[in-house]
């Protein structure tokens, strides 16, 4: 008979993860590959902090393993931290995968945050060729075929104009003399406010003149917030400490100021170059971020505008990535597509037999420098005046192969949308290489086990 309240909750354990879905079969299959290279886990742990210096005091904390499993998870389904802290408590499929006691205390949103971020980009391209050399003896990838193709990955900011970042550097040299100033009395005058509304009236100006008018005014109250900063940090080098953490705050502020004093140099100077002289200040000058200074401007096919960096990567028949490579700037295909091959070449400790590429990759000193590493026929999607008797043996085999080419689109679709790469909301250059590095790995650990698993159901 059914009843309304279940009145006395069970005493048993909680019951053993849902081996019957889809997805946690996956992770099963992907926690057997990771167990099967074991050199991972020292990888990992050498990018982790030491831990404790006395073993029998305080909580051990995450183990190489679980933080590696900890970082796979967060990429595949998309976690902010917070939510991945809750989904690792609360989930027993997660916690088995992550080798996560029932009964253990969950590791807080900081800790995770902490530890995945260690991890280091460089570690996880090691572990994406061990992943790639995997695929090749079990027969899931014979990386004998690549397809090589560019995109953008989004720097996380918002889109820039000189007036928010004018306005930027306001506000946050502001906030830090702020600081200063609670702490060790030192004097200043804010200008956030008269910046907000110069700001305001720039983006709302109708008239060309009362935009030049706020420009000017916003800009001097930047020159002015720029000295102040300047004087404080000289002032922070004799200020008298009446401790230790007062010595610590005086230098975190004097490096803060240093650093967001340099950008705003910047930011003042290309806004007097193109707003009061009226001069075009080239792409590879241009500040677009105070918080992101790495990012750059992208144009993709002469009109989509991008604020982040390229991506070049190549991918195998299985749809794993094979290699990837964050660039610095804007260059043009044509340029990449030999680099691409020979590290093909270092990686696979061979050439591929077929390559497949855009034709933005496309010109004849290109297509005779990788002939000549030897690779047998070569598919530019656009010839752009090349005949296919020069790339490929036969019209059907350069068919196949642009055909082939295609499905690098998806492969790209696929990272962006179900592992992040559509923008990287990691802080800093460092952690973007990283943070595409590990939506990668986690990208073609989840591939390899969806082979495995169809492999065993054919």
């Amino acid at each position: 008979m059914r009843h309304k309240l279940q009145q006395q909750p069970s005493l048993l354990p909680a019951p053993a993860a849902p081996a019957e879905h889809r997805h946690v079969r996956e992770l099963a299959v992907i926690s057997r590959i990771l167990d099967a290279h074991p050199q991972f886990l020292d990888m990992v742990l050498a990018d982790l902090p030491k831990g404790r210096k006395n073993p029998r005091t305080g909580r051990p904390g995450l183990t190489a393993d679980q933080v590696l499993r900890v970082l796979v998870l967060k990429q595949m389904h998309g976690f902010s931290y917070d939510e991945l802290a809750f989904h690792v408590g609360d989930s027993v499929s997660f916690r088995e995968f992550c080798r996560i006691d029932p009964y253990e205390v969950a590791p807080k949103r900081s800790t995770l945050q902490l530890n995945v971020k260690r991890v280091r980009a460089s570690t996880l391209e090691e572990i994406n060729e061990v992943l790639v050399m995997h695929a090749r003896a079990t027969g899931v990838e014979a990386a004998r075929k690549v397809r090589i193709d560019c995109t953008v990955i989004a720097a996380n900011i918002h889109e820039p104009t000189d007036g928010q970042l004018l306005l930027d550097v306001v506000r946050v040299l502001t906030r830090l003399m702020g600081r200063a100033r609670d702490r060790f009395g030192l004097r200043f005058r804010d200008r956030t406010r008269r910046a907000k509304r110069r700001a305001m009236n720039v983006l709302h100006a109708k008239k060309a003149t009362v935009r030049q008018t706020a420009y000017v005014d916003l800009l001097a109250a930047t020159n002015d917030t720029l000295a102040d900063a300047r004087r404080l940090r000289v002032e922070l080098e004799d200020v008298k400490a009446r401790d230790l953490m007062d010595l610590v705050h005086a230098e975190a502020i004097r490096h803060g100021l240093e650093r967001f004093v340099g950008l705003g140099e910047r930011v003042e100077d290309q806004t007097h170059r193109r707003v009061v002289l009226g001069e075009k200040v080239p792409a590879e000058e241009k500040l677009v971020s105070i918080f992101e200074d790495h990012a750059d401007i992208i144009v993709k096919d002469r009109r989509d505008v991008h604020y982040g960096h390229k991506l070049c990567l190549a991918t195998g028949a299985s749809g794993l990535v094979l290699d990837a490579v964050v660039l610095d700037g804007n260059p043009a295909d044509s340029t990449l597509a030999v680099e691409m091959i020979d590290r093909q070449a270092r990686i696979q400790g061979r050439v591929p037999r077929q390559a497949a590429l855009d034709g933005g990759f496309c010109s004849r000193a290109n297509l005779a420098a990788i002939k000549t590493r030897g690779v047998e026929d070569v598919c530019f999607s656009k010839g752009r005046g090349l005949e296919i008797a020069d790339m490929a043996r036969s019209t059907w085999v350069y068919r196949k192969l642009r055909d082939f080419r295609a499905g690098v689109e998806g492969g790209i679709s696929f990272l962006k949308r179900c592992f992040g790469l559509r923008r990287c909301t990691w802080q800093g250059l460092a952690s973007f290489h990283a943070y595409t590095w590990a939506s990668i790995v986690s990208a073609n650990l989840l591939l390899l086990a969806r082979h495995v698993l169809a492999a065993g159901a054919g």
